[in-house]
């Protein structure tokens, strides 16, 4: 381990350069063999006009060794032009000199000296001495490098790559030339991180990091802003924006394609996409925090048209993501406030209601009665679906305990649909059946639509969680069936207990052969599985009456009554 410090410190000596300004040839000779028997490598100046060339030179010394009394300009005019340029003001100065008063060394330290050395010298010290400012000043390098560099990857992270894109908008406003602004996610980069760990997808990130270096021009800067993020700050586009968007897309193209070529990480050989998000400006016209925001909705908007290309920023994007913004804090408002209700479309089997089903409605406060249509797939993006299904589940084994009061009313079912996100949550079944208890409710009146699309994600959990709530009698029903993934062999493996045929199917019946013939199938194979089969949308006598020839009776639509809040409910007959 001594041998491999002591190793360390001569390459770094090595490449440490140090400038002796000193008109005394013993004082030269004597730091010359002192500083080179230690490996630093060290030029000499006899005045301080030659010290400000050499220093003014690049590359620039590492520390400079400087005496007060020189020939023509004095050591302190020399540390003072050092110290003011801010080329060189970074540059440790170290005065050597025989000026030992208190008075003298005040000076040269006030002047921005980083020590003060008084001759004649001693070896031991002066060395130390030495060695300290150079350590002072690599360990300085290194914070300063690792406050704007990316530790993982080292390239630009995001306060240099801000200070960058602040200098591209600067030049841009001069020259009138657009700089296009590209932000980079690697797709499904969670995946890796849980299948294969961490380090391996750290090991992807930072061979992504040099293929995205080596994918642009000189001058443009390529930076990680965190996590499987990236930035690239491409400047001296076109002044014409046509012209710039097609330099763009071609760079934006070339990065895609070395991006999609495969990795080796460590055993594993490896396929990843990204998705890539653009937007270009000329001058101050943004803001760097609105450029970021356009580039990040752009490449969410290429994530929604299936990842793995690149989309430019529309004006259209961002109206659309304020309205989902606005659109989300009012229906955060709409359940704080209870402004959600239940209509209810009503459910017949030769000619007499046996259930309904359950629709929620959206009575908000400006627009009036909104449809599901409005808000659910907001609701869905956010989260918001689990408090709202949850809401509805509630609201409907409430109307279950008031329907139970009556001879009327207490022996129709009640249909609620459940979502997926709902259906798969963490304590769904626990969540049920607290409802049930809580309401006092019989569960064999309760029935829960599923899509087939919703179970099949990880169909032995759905199976399971089903049968936990078909044991208390709890009924499930298969929503929209024939319009997904609908399969013989999925319906004989899940416990449904009902099938609802979609109404797309429902409304050609009388007009579209081939509609006819898969209503027909699905009805005949439903019976065969010893399920009941129902069918929404029904609007026409004609249609009823061929779902009747089929063998379906039981039916949902326009035709027996539109959905309606409780207090227009009507039963049939």
């Amino acid at each position: 381990m001594q041998n491999l410090n002591s190793a360390n410190t001569t390459r770094q000596n090595q490449a440490t350069n140090i400038l002796v300004v000193d008109d005394s040839r013993v004082t030269q000779e004597l730091l010359v063999a002192l500083l080179a028997a230690q490996e630093y490598q060290v030029k000499i100046a006899g005045n301080g006009k030659r010290a400000l060339e050499i220093i003014q030179k690049s590359p620039p010394p590492d520390l400079v060794l400087l005496d007060i009394n020189l020939p023509d300009i004095d050591g302190y005019e020399v540390c003072r032009r050092v110290k003011e340029s801010s080329l060189t003001s970074e540059i440790p100065v170290i005065f050597v000199t025989a000026e030992s008063t208190q008075d003298a060394e005040a000076y040269g330290l006030q002047l921005g000296a980083a020590d003060y050395i008084t001759k004649p010298i001693s070896p031991a010290i002066t060395l130390l001495r030495v060695r300290n400012q150079i350590l002072l000043k690599q360990n300085t390098r290194e914070l300063g490098r690792a406050a704007h560099y990316d530790v993982l990857t080292e390239i630009p992270n995001r306060i240099l790559f801000q200070d960058r894109l602040k200098l591209a908008l600067a030049s841009s406003h001069r020259s009138g030339r657009r700089i296009a602004l590209l932000f980079i996610d690697i797709d499904n980069f969670k995946m890796l991180n849980d299948t294969l760990g961490h380090h391996m997808g750290d090991l992807l990130l930072q061979h992504v990091a040099r293929r995205l270096e080596a994918s642009v021009r000189e001058g443009d800067t390529v930076a990680r802003l965190g996590g499987d993020e990236f930035v690239i700050v491409l400047e001296d586009l076109s002044i014409q924006s046509e012209a710039a968007a097609t330099q763009t897309e071609l760079i934006a193209n070339k990065i895609l394609a070395t991006l999609n070529e495969p990795y080796q990480l460590n055993t594993h050989h490896y396929h990843s996409t990204p998705s890539i998000g653009a937007t270009i400006c000329c001058g101050h016209e943004l803001s760097i925090d609105d450029l970021l925001k356009q580039a990040d909705i752009a490449m969410y908007q290429s994530k929604a048209s299936g990842r793995n290309r690149l989309s430019f920023f529309d004006p259209q994007m961002q109206a659309n993501i304020s309205a989902r913004v606005i659109l989300h804090a009012e229906l955060c408002r709409a359940l704080e406030n209870n402004e959600f209700v239940l209509y209810y479309q009503t459910q017949v089997y030769q000619q007499k209601t046996t259930g309904a089903e359950a629709l929620i409605r959206w009575q908000h406060p400006n627009l009036g009665l909104v449809s599901p249509e409005y808000f659910m797939h907001v609701a869905e993006e956010t989260g918001l679906i689990l408090a709202i299904g949850e809401w509805v589940l509630k609201a409907a084994c409430a109307q279950l305990k008031s329907w139970s009061k009556s001879p009327d009313t207490q022996a129709l079912q009640l249909a609620v649909n459940i979502s997926a996100h709902q259906f798969h949550q963490a304590g769904f079944v626990e969540q049920v059946l607290e409802t049930i208890k809580y309401h006092g409710i019989d569960p064999e009146k309760l029935e829960l639509e599923l899509t087939e699309s919703s179970v099949l994600n990880n169909i032995n959990s759905s199976i399971i969680k089903m049968n936990k709530l078909r044991d208390i009698g709890v009924h499930f029903s298969m929503d929209d069936f024939g319009t997904g993934y609908s399969s013989l062999s999925n319906l004989k493996k899940l416990p449904f207990d009902q099938v609802k045929i979609d109404k797309s199917f429902i409304h050609d019946l009388s007009t579209n052969s081939d509609d006819a013939a898969i209503v027909h199938t699905i009805i005949a194979m439903t019976h065969n599985m010893g399920m009941k089969v129902i069918a929404e949308g029904v609007e026409t006598e004609d249609q009823r009456k061929f779902l009747e020839r089929s063998d379906c009776c039981l039916f949902q639509g326009y035709l027996f009554s539109k959905p309606a809040p409780i207090e227009q409910f009507k039963l049939l007959p």
